[in-house]
């Protein structure tokens, strides 16, 4: 074992919680060393939908004029067709400067936060850097073991660790933080089809039929999320790519001319959707933001954007006492109180989707019987705009959204 010295914060995984939470600390003048177990962000994420409230942020950073100069797609509404009735939540009507959810690649997104971070003199980014584990010293979390990029197995300390690590966090299983479940009725697959320049534009979904197909235009390719019943995967596999095919068309048949560019379940991937909380988020030295603390369904694509809003809450609290050297469980305990209420909001509506519209859709018996009618909260929603323009609030902006402090602002 080699001892690597000391630093005021460790930031264990470079996602979006994760960067977002170096920048700050290292605007705030705090030494915050990042570990990412990757060489780069250049992975399949499918957390790609940066929210209005999430795009704010970026404004008070700084760095509007470097996101714009991204490749991105601009989404002002959501159609979506469940058992028949249709419902379209515009986003021009949600308060702001911005009216829309931005597609954008996730390391991209991630590469900008990290370049504006290097920046700062007080922030380290190290790739190809496995955290192993925490270190303790009288009950307390005081640094952690790694494997850095050359093999070997090193330690750092620190007086705050934050596990940014996601809903597999090591960190988390070290220390024996087991999160509340809520179960979950579906999976999804992911996979590509191609766009043409005459398609329709825009995000839109289609429940029924006893399966789910969601289509997000991402200018040259569709993003294609086909929602399954929880736990089918190899089942379904084996049926070939063809009853997938089946699927699809059965839902968006507009979409039979481009699926001979999927010919095999290689191109399709698969995310176990979970959901759970911890009931507490830190312990003395560590603490967990973002999905290591609260695993989101992709049920309006809020997971990034929750993660984002946690780094910037846990930013205003921590750097004042990281800097003074006076951190302590009560700060932690601070973050956990602030961003509580926003995840348990978003997941209880996620559970009632899920219980009410997601697993009604999905579930074949029901179709097969005739017992599948449109939920009654689509059937408001269709109704009613204000129902709709909550909707889309909730989607793009979200509870308690936060601003960033003014000592991290450009």
């Amino acid at each position: 074992m080699i001892a690597d010295g000391n630093t005021t914060c460790i930031v264990a995984g470079g996602g979006p919680a994760g960067i977002m939470l170096g920048l700050l600390l290292a605007r705030a003048g705090v030494d915050v060393t990042v570990m990412e177990k990757h060489a780069d962000f250049l992975r399949d994420f499918r957390g790609d939908t940066v929210h209005a409230s999430t795009l704010r942020l970026l404004d008070e950073l700084g760095l509007t004029s470097e996101f714009a100069r991204m490749p991105h797609r601009e989404i002002d509404t959501l159609t979506m067709s469940v058992q028949g009735a249709d419902v379209c939540i515009d986003l021009n009507r949600i308060p702001g400067p911005h009216k829309h959810i931005a597609l954008v690649p996730q390391w991209d997104f991630l590469e900008l936060l990290a370049a504006a971070a290097e920046k700062e003199p007080t922030f380290h980014l190290l790739r190809s850097t496995e955290v192993l584990g925490p270190i303790m010293h009288a009950g307390k979390v005081v640094g952690v073991r790694y494997r850095g990029a050359d093999g070997e197995t090193r330690e750092l300390r620190a007086a705050l660790t934050v596990a940014c690590d996601g809903r597999s966090s090591t960190l988390r299983s070290a220390m024996n933080m087991r999160p509340r479940s809520f179960g979950t009725p579906m999976d999804v697959w992911w996979f590509r089809l191609p766009r043409d320049a005459d398609d329709p534009h825009g995000l839109a979904g289609v429940l029924g039929s006893g399966a789910a197909q969601i289509v997000i235009d991402r200018g040259d390719y569709y993003q294609c999320a086909y929602v399954i019943p929880k736990g089918r995967d190899s089942e379904l596999r084996a049926q070939g790519i063809e009853a997938l095919h089946r699927g699809v068309v059965a839902l968006v048949p507009w979409l039979a001319d481009h699926l001979g560019a999927l010919t095999s379940f290689d191109d399709v991937k698969l995310l176990d959707v979970q959901l759970n909380r911890l009931p507490r988020w830190y312990c003395d030295g560590l603490l967990l933001i973002g999905d290591a603390a609260h695993a989101m369904s992709p049920v309006g694509g809020v997971g990034i954007n929750l993660a984002v809003a946690d780094a910037v809450a846990a930013a205003r609290v921590l750097a004042g006492p990281l800097r003074a050297g006076t951190v302590s469980t009560r700060h932690l305990a601070l973050i956990q109180a602030r961003r509580w209420l926003p995840a348990a909001l978003i997941q209880a509506v996620q559970r009632m989707v899920h219980r009410r519209v997601i697993a009604v859709a999905i579930d074949e018996n029901r179709v097969s019987t005739g017992q599948a009618k449109t939920p009654l909260l689509i059937r408001l929603a269709a109704r009613f705009r204000p129902l709709r323009t909550a909707a889309g609030y909730g989607i793009a902006i979200g509870p308690l959204p936060e601003h960033i402090p003014g000592f991290a602002r450009r």
